[in-house]
Parts: structure tokens; sequence; C-alpha cells
């Protein structure tokens, strides 16, 4: 018996390594195509700081097709985006409490919904690719215009600007959506 226990213990030990090696190659090779970024931003008082994955284009259908229209977007790639603030902001006029989000969006042709949830999650979509977001969470949800430019953006890059008001960029292809952010005095 001791000895079936001494053996049960390898094979189990060797099956954990095995599985830990294997998730490190696969995380690896998932960052290798869409890496990570962050942003952190300051302006007097006000720090923000978003931590996204940036996945590319390459020669697809980006908005309406990789990424469809009507349903919730991690906003990037792998873990769900997450957007760090120290004060009490204004999202396109609408209040967001200090603290942190995750960031989430739904796509359509001409108006983003940008969604703030409060909840955090390990990863932006469960084992079927849907969205990990649960509604009941949103904190904050605000609709922004859609901006078409001519040049494609080739990876899916997030901005945020100097300015009154500080600007969120998010692009990717040929959308680029502006969200006005203004610290709450």
């Amino acid at each position: 018996m001791n000895k079936f226990l001494k053996w049960f213990l390898i094979i189990v030990i060797g099956l954990g390594v095995v599985l830990f090696i294997a998730f490190k190659v696969l995380q690896s090779n998932t960052k290798k195509f869409s890496p990570e970024e962050e942003i952190a931003f300051v302006q007097n008082d006000l720090a923000i700081d978003v931590f996204y994955n940036r996945p590319s284009k390459k020669d697809r259908q980006i908005f309406g097709g990789l990424v469809p229209y009507g349903e919730v977007w991690r906003t990037g790639a792998n873990e769900a985006t997450t957007f760090t603030t120290n004060s009490d902001i204004m999202v396109n006029g609408k209040k967001l409490a200090k603290g942190e989000y995750t960031l989430w969006t739904i796509p359509n042709p001409r108006t983003w919904q940008v969604i703030f949830n409060g909840q955090s999650y390990g990863w932006g979509v469960n084992f079927d690719g849907v969205a990990s977001r649960e509604a009941e969470y949103d904190i904050l949800n605000v609709a922004i215009p859609v901006e078409e430019t001519e040049e494609v953006v080739e990876q899916f890059t997030i901005t945020i600007e100097e300015g009154t008001p500080i600007i969120m960029k998010l692009a990717w292809d040929k959308t680029v959506i502006n969200v006005p952010i203004e610290p709450v005095n």
C-alpha cells in the first residue's frame, strides 16, 4: 500500500508540473499576439490607469465581424480591461466614483456604449467566447458617437490625452471612440 501511495503522488505531482508548464506556454503564446499595455495618466491631482491587451487587425473585418455589433466586448483581448481612477470623475457628463472598474463596450455602427463595471473578472470571456461581464454590477454606462478615420489602426489602442476635457481614445481599424473625462471639483 505504501508503494502504491508513493507512485500515486509522483504521478499526480508530475501531471501538475506538466499542466503548469502547458498553461504558461499557452499564456505566453496568447500574449505574443495580443501584448499587454498599461496607460498611466496624471493631470494635476487626477491619476488614471488603464490595463488592457492589444489585438491586431491582421486583414480581418473588426467591427461588425470579429467584434459583432450589439454585443458586449471586453474592449481588448485576453483579460478584461481595467480602469482605475484615484478621484471622482465625470465621464461624458455622468459621475463615476474613484475606484477600480472593468471596462466593457457594446459597439454599434454609429454609437458605442462604454460601460464601467464594479466587478473584477479573471478573463474577458467564458469558455463559450461570451463576455464575462455581469450587467447587474454595471456602475456607469455612457453612449459615445463613433468617428471614422481614413487611416487604419492595425493594433487596438487606448490613449488618454490631456486637456479640458481629458479624452480617453479607443482606436482600432478605422474606428475611433473619444470618451470625455473631467475631474469632479
